[in-house]
């Protein structure tokens, strides 16, 4: 394991036991008004696909904001692994469609849902810093995926205000956000 590697590690550690401090009893508050100020600050316009996830683990509930974006028509695509080193399959979720088991403990649509390509990428992340560099759990799925798609699409991360760190380490193909949204507010990210 390279330096930057043992340097990424310990910080996926850090940022993994921040997130699990944060009480139980606070973590639906924090959803409900991530969701509130993700559609009072993040652009969205009628018709363009969002590309979100199911949760998983102890990160931040993103389904009411899939909830909303359902039921006012917004196009809602949502990832599937389809093996390692590879981008990520993302699926249109179609109103009414059940969910299925994907892996990691995540649910997406079915192998026959159609593909999409986003406008809007919501990505989990274990991690954030004032520059907007994102760290995720080291599997560089979102990277890959982003690094293939012929536009680039608003990235948009949600988390808890304590998942932010001083500093990670950003190598090129790490993707920054565009824009953040937590409990505290939601910031933008200019090109570092």
């Amino acid at each position: 394991m390279s330096p930057f590697e043992e340097q990424k590690a310990a910080l996926r550690e850090e940022a993994f036991a921040r997130r699990a401090k944060i009480p139980a009893a606070d973590r639906a508050d924090a959803a409900n008004i991530v969701a509130t100020l993700f559609f009072d600050g993040v652009p969205l316009e009628p018709g363009q696909v969002v590309a979100a996830y199911w949760p998983i683990r102890d990160e931040i509930d993103c389904k009411p904001i899939l909830t909303r974006l359902m039921d006012s028509g917004q196009q809602v695509c949502l990832p599937v692994v389809t093996g390692d080193g590879a981008p990520l399959e993302l699926r249109l979720w179609q109103p009414g469609q059940p969910l299925y088991p994907s892996g990691f403990g995540t649910l997406a649509p079915s192998e026959t849902a159609p593909r999409a390509v986003p406008d809007v990428v919501i990505i989990p992340l274990l991690a954030f810093d004032r520059l907007g560099t994102r760290l995720g759990y080291g599997k560089g799925y979102y990277d890959r995926t982003l690094e293939v798609m012929d536009a680039k699409p608003l990235i948009v991360g949600i988390a808890f205000a304590a998942q932010e760190l001083e500093y990670i380490p950003r190598e090129p193909h790490d993707m920054p956000l565009d824009i953040l949204v937590t409990e505290t507010g939601v910031q933008r990210f200019e090109a570092v």
